[in-house]
């Protein structure tokens, strides 16, 4: 198989001094790629590092909501001129997280719809994180989206309705190790039955979100794991873990506009 981890955070400080293991073992669990996910403006240079010195690993820049009032105009150009890197393939991660409120909502507002812009602007896919935004991420998202945009909702985690409303804008649903914890999954794991083939990403987030069971040996997810929401996706819908890599690598590289 061919495995994408289409969403990781390998610029993350656990990964310092065995980042080449961490790589070798994704290698060895058939991991034949993976898109390093930029936060902010440190963490999108040192996504690009790592994907510049890599085969097979991208790269993002973007600000999270959580970081969104450290953002101005000179951070947004700071992350455009890092997009002209051969290395990079979309923006983000952004959106807007109103669960731990880290940054003010006026705040997270205000940057996540010129991120929206910038990205447009730049023709860049984007990376979405959405988080008891009560409907805001979809008003400001949809006052800002074009049929022709690409983007992805990273780490599902909606209801019935919001899933609706994401495939009808025609976005990719990011599915992570939550579809393997047995209680908080259990949603996850009936809409993962119905999302279209063509539609489904899978990820890690590492070193965050471990799956089911990894997570009760290792506190820290790399990206070798993603291949156990591999199976268990293949798993509850049914299919051949051979046919959801395939559909999954071939939806990565079409929403990142990889050969």
């Amino acid at each position: 198989m061919k495995i994408f981890d289409s969403h990781c955070h390998l610029d993350d400080r656990s990964y310092d001094k065995d980042l080449n293991q961490v790589i070798q073992r994704a290698r060895a669990a058939e991991v034949r790629a993976m898109m390093a996910v930029g936060i902010d403006l440190p963490t999108s240079k040192k996504a690009i590092a790592i994907a510049q010195a890599h085969e097979g690993i991208y790269a993002t820049v973007g600000m999270h909501p959580h970081d969104a009032q450290h953002c101005d105009e000179k951070t947004i150009a700071a992350l455009r001129a890092l997009a002209a890197d051969s290395k990079v393939k979309a923006w983000g991660e952004t959106g807007l997280d109103f669960n731990r409120m880290y940054s003010p909502q006026a705040d997270q507002e205000r940057w996540f719809a010129r991120q929206l812009e910038t990205a447009a602007e730049l023709n860049l896919p984007m990376i979405f994180h959405e988080r008891e935004s009560n409907g805001r991420f979809l008003e400001i998202l949809k006052s800002h989206w074009h049929e022709d945009r690409k983007g992805v909702v990273h780490c599902f985690s909606g209801n019935d309705k919001e899933l609706d409303q994401y495939l009808q804008m025609g976005l990719y649903i990011g599915i992570t190790g939550i579809l393997t914890i047995q209680s908080r999954g259990q949603a996850l794991r009936e809409m993962a039955r119905c999302i279209p083939a063509d539609r489904l990403l899978v990820e890690t987030d590492a070193p965050y979100l471990t799956p089911t069971p990894e997570r009760n040996k290792y506190k820290r997810n790399e990206p070798a794991f993603v291949r156990t929401v591999l199976l268990k996706l293949a798993e509850i819908r049914n299919e051949a873990p051979e046919t959801v890599a395939a559909a999954t690598w071939a939806n990565t590289c079409r929403l990142f506009h990889l050969g």
